[in-house]
């Protein structure tokens, strides 16, 4: 019999976490495997529960949650013997989607019962691991207005994108590879282990999780009109085709700016100091992946169906929701009757 960790993080997304724990006890194959529930409470909570998981060798260690739950509960995972996991319940799911891991619960979860376990590269980012995408410019300065909100969800993200865009300044870069050394004047720079932010905007529409490189995508100074194109090409897999994108492959890469300021992981920020080194380890972490799984296939049926199952996710939280402050208000209100049939 092989172990289950299943780690939830209760806030992370829109999505009811609670409708999926009690799918375990239908969908898991209890031939094969025994399971605990652990919920996170804190920032970093992920990344200790996975610690002592690995310590322990349970076999899988599933990160319930967004692709920041996932990197909390996949850095305490690298170069270990227990695999990674994913149910995506995040507001983009870049991993799990670039990993081809349905965004339905029971169709996540019966890729964990099939137990197929593949080696893959993790990025590191001034010694921070990194498993998707990591970044420095707009995308990290939306990052950090983001998580500013107190809002989740699609929505909010873009109308930060949309106000900061007005305003936002390119910067200049030096970058340093293996190959040399180069400049540019840049509205962004992403690093892709995977090819994706979230939500199939496929920002390093290339990029493999088993090769060892770094896809690289610098974004030049557009103007308004570009917006439209740019757009369109982020999300069906072409942004690499576009005359403001500069794109390279590198085992590692060096970052020199003007002066300290955000980057992100896997779509968290933090502040950092001018210089940046960023660098790929090949196959340092084992990951549950679907059978036959190939890199870099756009499945529309696949992504049409993440839709309708995210749909049904919001759909259940919003009626749960409602059912649950109902209840606050039945509960309030025969109180209220209950206090008025004393005093009578």
């Amino acid at each position: 019999m092989k172990h289950i960790n299943f780690i939830v993080n209760p806030i992370s997304g829109v999505a009811n976490k609670e409708l999926a724990v009690k799918l375990f006890d239908n969908v898991i194959d209890k031939e094969k495997y025994t399971w605990e529930v652990f919920y996170t409470e804190r920032a970093g909570h992920a990344s200790e529960i996975a610690a002592q998981a690995a310590a322990n060798k349970t076999d899988i260690v599933v990160a319930v949650g967004g692709d920041g739950t996932i990197n909390e509960v996949a850095r305490s995972l690298v170069h270990t013997e227990s695999a990674l996991a994913i149910l995506p319940f995040g507001s983009g799911n870049g991993l799990a989607r670039h990993l081809q891991i349905p965004i339905d619960v029971k169709k996540a979860l019966n890729i964990i019962n099939e137990g197929v376990v593949a080696p893959m590269d993790y990025g590191k980012i001034n010694d921070i691991p990194f498993f998707c995408t990591c970044g420095i410019g707009f995308d990290a300065f939306v990052s950090l207005k983001f998580a500013q909100a107190g809002k989740r969800g699609m929505l909010t993200y873009l109308e930060k994108t949309l106000l900061e865009s007005l305003n936002y300044q390119p910067e200049t870069y030096e970058l340093e590879t293996e190959d040399g050394t180069r400049k540019h004047k840049a509205f962004l720079i992403a690093c892709g282990n995977a090819s994706q932010y979230g939500n199939n905007a496929y920002i390093a529409p290339n990029a493999s999780m088993s090769d060892g490189l770094l896809d690289v995508t610098i974004l030049e100074p557009f103007t308004v009109l570009d917006v439209p194109s740019l757009s369109f090409q982020l999300f069906n897999k072409t942004i690499n085709q576009n005359s403001h994108i500069k794109t390279f492959q590198c085992k590692s890469l060096r970052i020199r700016r003007s002066k300290p300021g955000v980057v992100h992981y896997d779509g968290d920020p933090i502040m950092a100091n001018e210089d940046l080194n960023i660098e790929v380890i090949k196959g340092g972490i084992n990951v549950v992946v679907p059978k036959n799984m190939k890199e870099g296939a756009m499945n529309i049926l696949q992504a049409a169906s993440d839709y309708f199952a995210g749909m049904r996710m919001l759909n259940e939280t919003i009626v749960e929701d409602i059912s649950q402050r109902n209840k606050k208000i039945i509960d309030k209100n025969v109180a209220i009757i209950k206090k008025l049939t004393k005093k009578d």
